[in-house]
């Protein structure tokens, strides 16, 4: 059995318009909800094996405050430059691909591919992920490899602002 929590990015700053999307940070809201989201998924969930993120400076910023706000070595996040601007097709890749030794995994990504792989993964996931969202997943396969449209069981999603599943 594998676990797939699918994070999209905090709340990200609009106050720089000469920087790039790419490179765009958490604005102080998102800086607030992250470690909160932190503590809270962790709770539900516990620890994953494998951190992976965006290389986006706003998902990489949500995912290592995740990673301080548990006191977990933010060395161990790894990123994946596929997951900026993914498609859905990337990100099945991307998910295909994970480390057969990862059994529960923290993906930091973007809208709307987030929102899509979630749908694809499981027809009741919620139709659109907020800022700072998780959906967990349980996929009944033994491998990655394995895994299918509507496979995976949803197993609950919250958001800064809807803190319970």
């Amino acid at each position: 059995m594998r676990h797939l929590t699918l994070i999209r990015h905090a709340k990200s700053s609009w106050a720089h318009p000469e920087i790039t999307d790419f490179e765009r940070p958490l604005n102080p809201r998102g800086r607030r909800d992250a470690p909160l989201m932190a503590q809270q998924i962790a709770a539900t969930d516990g620890l994953p094996d494998l951190w992976v993120s965006s290389p986006a400076t706003r998902a990489v910023m949500t995912a290592r405050m995740f990673a301080d706000a548990l006191n977990q070595p933010v060395d161990a996040i790894r990123l994946l430059p596929s997951l900026y601007e993914a498609s859905l097709d990337t990100l099945i890749a991307a998910v295909r691909q994970l480390p057969e030794t990862a059994h529960r995994v923290w993906l930091f990504g973007h809208n709307p591919g987030l929102t899509l792989l979630g749908q694809w993964l499981a027809a009741s996931a919620p139709t659109h992920l907020p800022t700072c969202a998780a959906a967990r997943f349980v996929l009944p396969d033994a491998h990655w490899f394995e895994c299918q449209r509507d496979g995976a069981t949803l197993s609950g999603w919250r958001s800064p602002k809807h803190p319970q599943d």
